[in-house]
């Protein structure tokens, strides 16, 4: 179920909306790299709530408060109480009487769901076991740049459909037009109310949705390929299993292709290089996971903008 005031699934927000966010986000980054200031949220404040590790997550919407003129307060689970055992709608109603937005970086999507209901601020999805939008925003701002469009591109994902990553990225892709190709071993499907849902969005928008166990299949033509790590954080004990399961889904050479000529190459970052994908490609000429790492600052941005 959306809900304009957070920002916890790309379904939040229909697709004029991402489209204004996208514009603003592109806004201030060329503001930035001109030296010119946007402090829009001068004397705001965000918690940031991490119960799981980052880099791209706490530097950029650390930097992108102090860019907008606000302040950004770091929040580890080992020093708040409700890393021991406080429960989360005290904690939503604590917070919503210091700060003006929470971001949070947790584990099942259920506890940012309950955060969001006792809240009274606007409360963003720095990533769930089951969504990763802040990281969707900034591979769409990323692909219209390199592209200079988004509705009626194919893009391909290939690994894990059962992730955070692999689902953001259904709602997100499907929302604005694009025709999505996800191909995982099986086991690994994606969660199948999030594609039902996705291929309605997808059908509304002139996009398509669709499956395949084969990465050749998935990759056929396609404008853009996206993978991501074959084990997640929390998934580490399996990585031996899934080294085995996903053997056939490395994105190389021989994969890529199948693709256009002109193909781009994203990923969320942290890579296993010669694992998910090779050096030669995500070091290589249509690797654009740098600048899709940078556009997190940007794209953020735009939702702090228009939240706070």
């Amino acid at each position: 179920m959306s809900n304009p005031n957070h920002f916890l699934t790309m379904l939040d927000y229909d697709q004029a909306t991402v489209y204004d966010l996208l514009k603003d986000a592109q806004t201030m980054k060329k503001e930035v790299k001109e030296g010119i200031p946007h402090p829009h949220l001068k004397g705001k404040t965000l918690a940031m709530i991490f119960e799981k590790s980052s880099t791209r997550t706490r530097v950029s919407f650390e930097v992108g408060m102090l860019q907008l003129g606000g302040h950004a307060l770091f929040l580890s689970s080992d020093d708040i109480q409700l890393g021991r055992g406080e429960p989360v709608s005290d904690t939503a109603k604590v917070l919503s009487g210091y700060v003006d937005g929470i971001m949070i970086r947790t584990f099942g999507h259920d506890r940012i769901e309950e955060l969001s209901a006792h809240a009274s601020i606007p409360v963003i999805n720095g990533l769930t076991n089951e969504h990763h939008p802040c990281q969707v925003l900034a591979d769409l701002m990323t692909i219209q740049e390199q592209k200079g469009k988004l509705e009626g591109l194919t893009a391909a994902y290939i690994g894990d459909g059962f992730n955070n990553m692999a689902h953001s990225l259904i709602q997100g892709l499907s929302l604005m037009g694009m025709h999505v190709q996800v191909a995982s071993p099986e086991g690994y499907e994606p969660d199948s109310v999030i594609m039902e849902e996705a291929k309605d969005v997808a059908d509304k928008h002139n996009g398509s949705l669709s499956f395949s166990y084969s990465p050749e299949r998935a990759v056929q033509q396609a404008d853009v390929i996206i993978t991501d790590v074959w084990a997640s954080m929390g998934n580490e004990a399996e990585q031996e299993q899934r080294l085995s399961d996903f053997k056939d889904f490395q994105v190389n050479e021989a994969l890529t292709a199948h693709a256009k000529d002109d193909y781009i190459f994203l990923h969320c970052l942290p890579a296993h290089r010669e694992e998910e994908v090779t050096a030669a490609i995500i070091d290589g000429p249509h690797s654009v996971v740098f600048e899709e790492a940078e556009n997190r600052l940007h794209a953020q941005k735009a939702i702090l903008k228009k939240l706070l």
